[in-house]
């Protein structure tokens, strides 16, 4: 209730913004009102002169004249060029501190209220209207606007000393048209008429209840323009805040807090543009906090967004008067002079340790420096540029920083090249599929394949899979890759079928993008009839990281997988910080644990019985194990000793052409499992 009667009152507390609206809004009516007075008062003087010229007015002193009419014409005359003086400089920016501008306001306002009342008096006792005052009220209290107690205030003291002064002089103004007669009456006659007249007292009850009637009319009116312009400012206010807001968010990060991208872009584009700034002497920095993602999936993502926050204020902090924004997710750039940057990136590396909890954390920092061969730097390009040399590093875990040079020049030159030629390498038949053998722990013969891609290019020769694979997962290029795979992986099959050559199954490497990207299952099933592969010769390996990205996404393609008859695996099982989940989630046919579980085999001796315990969980869920990146015939056996049914390695073969692996197996080298050699029954 009390905040309500301060707001009708208009003494709730406003914003700056509103306040400033007000005070705009009262200095351009200010202009209408003062060009106005300034044409009445000067007509006024020039009429009044050129009365007094003329002899119409020579019944009394220029003095008197001068003395109760020019007067107050200069007065109001002079305060109306000041107001319009001082409104077209404040609107024009010169003129900033609003006690000025107040001040002219109030000065103008009262100028023009003690002029109504002057002239109104002498005119009321003159039996004339009383326009002078009434006009003087209209645009003091409703052009300008006021806080409504301040216009009630100015309103009604305004009034009563009107009153107060005509009250006084009732008697006067009839006695006035009385004398004006006197030379026309007999002095019996005029004496009575006088009598008359001195026996009135005050206002009479019409000229009260008009008075009230123009007090109340101009108090609403005051009122009501208040309440316009304040609902107006508030509208206006709302609209500058959410432009406010609109222009900060596309400058700034909205979780950081810090620059974002576009104004990187912006900003960096300017100051390379400089002719002082030193571009001999400025970085490029790129910075990726290694073990971000897994971070996220222990602490969830509000601890994730936190630690993201904080390490946007370390780096800006450090890079104080630099150019810091957010690339994206746990990514930023810098653009910094070259000189100590090292020792501030090793800083904030340090520093991002103190922040780290069980999850290990590394910040990985790519740089590029423009040489001065270039005439022109495209922030982008370089930004790209400093990335491709922090990628460079990932999984280094004994690299911190790494600078772009031309080595690394070449290899995003072949990165391009890649994604420029995939089309073209896949239509001249330059994707070859390598096979490895996966071989049976019971009596080391093949019971199975694995196809692997590789790129036989006329130019850069063979590329190997590491290389390509991770570029066209960026890129969402992958699928055509893999659908390539598919493909000539149903065509040797059905060239071994229709010559009577042994081969086992094969299992096929899925991307996640696959599932995305294309309908793989389908194009799966549609190569497998067109070449007549049954579906048991044909599985599908899917990574754990895969699983753990996309649990509800790949749900339904494995279950039409299965339901069209293929094996699904597992592939490299124990990668991730998920893998007892991705077992309770999904149901897999064969569990292939990772290679890293065998790097320390002979120097670690945790190595043997966690292999232990995955193959026994793997038996208790009725799925087949294979251990990959067996080497030795001690790991062999160990794994043949603890139950793993199936393993992978170099200690069998690398992966090959179909025809070097099929040499092998009829040089004796390996050993086809007899339930799949010959396959004459597929010739039938």
């Amino acid at each position: 209730m009390g905040k309500k009667i301060l707001q009708w009152l208009g003494l709730e507390r406003q914003s700056q913004y509103v306040k400033d609206y007000f005070f705009a809004t009262n200095m351009r009516k200010s202009i209408y009102m003062s060009i106005i007075v300034i044409v009445l008062e000067i007509w006024m003087i020039i009429r009044m002169t050129n009365q007094w010229f003329s002899g119409a007015l020579a019944g009394k002193p220029f003095s008197y004249y001068f003395e109760n009419y020019y007067v107050y014409y200069f007065l109001l005359l002079s305060s109306g060029i000041l107001m319009l003086v001082t409104a077209l400089l404040y609107l024009k920016g010169k003129i900033k501190p609003h006690w000025f501008g107040i001040g002219v306001k109030w000065a103008f306002a009262l100028i023009c209220l003690y002029f109504g009342i002057k002239i109104s008096v002498g005119d009321y006792m003159k039996g004339e209207q009383i326009l002078t005052f009434l006009t003087m009220e209209l645009f003091v209290v409703c052009l300008l606007i006021w806080r409504p107690l301040i216009g009630f205030l100015i309103l009604t003291i305004s009034y009563l000393i009107y009153v107060q002064k005509i009250s006084g002089l009732a008697p006067v103004s009839g006695a006035y048209s009385v004398l004006k007669k006197l030379g026309e009456l007999s002095p019996e006659e005029a004496y009575e008429g006088l009598q008359k007249v001195s026996q009135t007292t005050g206002l009479s009850l019409a000229t009260q209840i008009n008075l009230f009637t123009m007090w109340i009319s101009t108090l609403m009116f005051c009122f009501s323009n208040y309440s316009q312009t304040m609902q107006q400012a508030r509208k206006d206010e709302h609209l500058e805040e959410v432009n406010a807001y609109l222009s900060k968010i596309s400058v700034i990060d909205e979780l950081t807090g810090i620059h974002n991208m576009v104004f990187f872009r912006s900003e960096a584009e300017k100051l390379l543009g400089y002719v002082t700034t030193d571009k001999e002497n400025i970085i490029f920095l790129y910075f990726d906090i290694e073990n971000f993602k897994y971070y996220n999936e222990k602490y969830g993502f509000h601890a994730g967004n936190e630690l993201l926050c904080n390490v946007a204020m370390l780096i800006d902090k450090a890079f104080e008067g630099s150019l810091v924004s957010r690339f994206s997710d746990d990514h930023f750039v810098v653009l910094t002079r070259y000189e100590g940057s090292r020792d501030i990136i090793q800083r904030i590396s340090e520093e991002l340790h103190s922040l780290q909890q069980e999850v290990h954390l590394e910040l990985k920092c790519g740089a590029y420096r423009p040489t001065g061969e270039e005439k022109e730097i495209d922030p982008s390009v370089a930004c790209d540029r400093a990335r491709f040399a922090c990628n460079s590093i990932k999984k280094h875990y004994e690299q911190t920083y790494q600078q772009y040079d031309k080595t690394l020049e070449d290899r995003l030159h072949l990165k391009q090249y890649i994604i420029n030629n995939v089309d073209t390498a896949i239509t001249n038949g330059y994707i070859k599929v390598f096979y490895q053998p996966v071989v049976s722990t019971e009596d080391s013969t093949i019971v199975g394949l694995e196809a692997l891609a590789r790129w036989q290019d006329p130019q850069y020769g063979l590329l190997p899979p590491g290389l390509f694979i991770d570029i066209l997962e960026e890129h969402r290029q992958i699928h055509k890759l893999d659908q390539c795979v598919i493909e000539q992986v149903c065509k040797d099959f059905r060239e071994a079928k229709e010559k009577h050559l042994p081969l086992a199954p094969v299992s096929l490497n899925f991307s996640r993008l696959d599932f995305e990207l294309c309908d793989i299952v389908g194009i799966l099933e549609k190569f497998a009839q067109q070449y007549g592969v049954p579906r048991e010769y044909l599985d599908v390996e899917i990574t754990e990281s895969a699983l753990t990205a996309q649990q509800t996404f790949l749900q339904s393609a494995m279950k039409e997988l299965r339901k069209y008859g293929y094996k699904v695996w597992l592939d490299d099982f124990g990668s991730g910080y998920s893998s007892l989940n991705v077992l309770k989630d999904y149901q897999f046919d064969v569990l292939k644990i990772d290679m890293k579980f065998l790097s320390g085999f002979s120097n670690n001796e945790k190595t043997r019985p966690i292999l232990q315990n995955i193959v026994d969980l793997t038996r208790q869920l009725n799925m087949i194990s294979l251990t990959e990146g067996v080497e030795t015939q001690e790991q062999f056996d160990f794994l043949a000793k603890i139950g793993c049914q199936r393993a992978q390695g170099y200690l069998f073969s690398k992966p090959v052409p179909i025809d070097q692996l099929r040499e092998k197996i009829t040089s004796g080298e390996l050993s086809v499992n007899a339930k799949f050699e010959g396959l004459e029954s597929f010739a039938e």
